[in-house]
């Protein structure tokens, strides 16, 4: 991982263990803000947020079925949130494995419409669940069901190292190294 390109550590700094066996450099976050003071301009990007989710909710009660517009946008962003697994799937490909009541069989296309599957589980536990590291868990178990990585524990807490680069990437030369699993738990329990 580049470390020169993390200076700035408002949001974090990167660390090593030179004690453990991983001693590659990784990302480590501050602990998040109780308390957010926010600046005048990012006060303006909310309020203009604000407003044009105003108009999207004003826009919804016109539509009888909203998942005419979510569908789509669902469908695109699950693409390309698997890309960065390496996926290689078309929207061609996945509309028309969609429209076949047939079990799926090539796994780039079970890897979106696993993503898919997991943004509806999401926004049904919504309803009941709190955003807690067992919603999340839940939603990786659905997002890992008949794919490659399933042999990973889906539904828990990574237990290995990971890095972000190419697809033949080192930790040496990936781009970014999120914490080290060690540390797992303790982030996502501030966070909650």
């Amino acid at each position: 991982m580049r470390t020169e390109l993390y200076v700035d550590d408002r949001f974090g700094v990167v660390t090593r263990n030179p004690t453990g066996a991983w001693t590659h450099p990784y990302f480590l976050p501050t602990a998040i803000p109780r308390e957010f003071v926010l600046s005048p301009e990012t006060m303006a990007a909310v309020s203009r947020a604000d407003l044009a989710l105003g108009r999207l909710s004003g826009l919804a009660m016109l539509i009888d079925d909203p998942e005419l517009l979510l569908g789509p946008s669902m469908m695109q962003e699950a693409l390309s949130s698997s890309r960065i697994e390496g996926t290689q799937a078309s929207l061609s490909d996945v509309l028309s494995a969609e429209s076949v009541d047939e079990p799926i069989e090539d796994e780039n296309l079970r890897e979106v419409s696993n993503y898919l599957d997991a943004a509806a589980q999401g926004s049904e536990l919504l309803d009941t669940w709190p955003l807690t590291q067992r919603f999340f868990c839940a939603l990786h178990a659905t997002l890992l069901e008949n794919v490659r990585g399933e042999e990973k524990f889906p539904g828990e807490l990574r237990k290995s190292p990971v890095w972000i680069g190419s697809p033949n990437a080192r930790p040496e030369t990936a781009r970014f190294i999120p914490p080290h699993h060690d540390r797992i738990g303790e982030l996502v329990a501030d966070w909650e």
